[in-house]
């Protein structure tokens, strides 16, 4: 497994989690892959950013996702890491992964909702971020 002997960075969970989504399906798409990067190189969450960990992240994920309870460790490691104050914001972020390629595939809705349970995200205030994300996301 990955050096996990750092804890994860509040960007590292929030990285870890837009991969998540989109590795969900088990099909990586190009939309997904350039909303994580136009967010990495362009939010002020991720200023200090080292760039480069998106890699180590990305491994770290697909490594967790090859074992039986992997998806209960990612959540454990981004509750560790990741302030309350943030749980919206990695939800958006994840949203807007998920809706980055125009489609949202069964699984990825299943990990959304497991996410806004495990992040405690208000299901209005969820549906507010969901609607935000779609309207973002629509194609003529």
């Amino acid at each position: 497994m990955s050096d996990m002997s750092q804890p994860l960075s509040p960007q590292d969970s929030l990285v870890a989690l837009m991969i998540a989504v989109s590795a969900s399906d088990a099909n990586v798409q190009t939309a997904e892959l350039v909303k994580i990067d136009v967010a990495v190189n362009n939010l002020p969450v991720f200023g200090d950013y080292d760039p480069d960990r998106v890699r180590v992240m990305s491994s770290l994920v697909l490594e967790l996702f090859e074992q039986e309870d992997g998806l209960d460790a990612l959540f454990g490691l981004i509750r560790e890491a990741l302030p309350e104050r943030l749980f919206e914001t990695a939800y958006a972020l994840a949203c807007d992964v998920a809706a980055a390629d125009g489609t949202l595939q069964e699984t990825e809705l299943r990990l959304l909702e497991e996410i806004r349970y495990e992040l405690n995200v208000d299901r209005l205030h969820a549906a507010a971020i969901e609607r935000g994300a779609r309207a973002r996301h629509l194609s003529l």
